[in-house]
């Protein structure tokens, strides 16, 4: 495993809206979720960075904004009309 050191200035901590405390905890978070989002991570693997299991890393995307399942319209209508 490999340690990474982030300087964050105390003004910018508030923005993460968490104690300082926890701000580690939800960077990992926020990258976790920015990396699956962008399908750089599986759901599997971005639960495991952020050190949360993944039904709770699944659950937890929609407070961020993001779609659990990333699927477009076109695909989504293929297979309805498939079943």
């Amino acid at each position: 495993m490999c340690d990474l050191t982030v300087s964050v200035p105390d003004e910018q901590l508030g923005a993460l809206n968490v104690p300082p405390d926890q701000a580690s905890d939800e960077l990992r978070m926020l990258a976790a979720v920015k990396l699956f989002e962008l399908g750089r991570l599986s759901s599997g693997a971005a639960a495991e960075f952020a050190g949360i299991p993944k039904p709770v890393f699944l659950q937890r995307l929609g407070d961020y904004g993001v779609a659990t399942f990333r699927q477009t319209e076109a695909e989504l209508s293929e297979e309805i009309a498939n079943a």
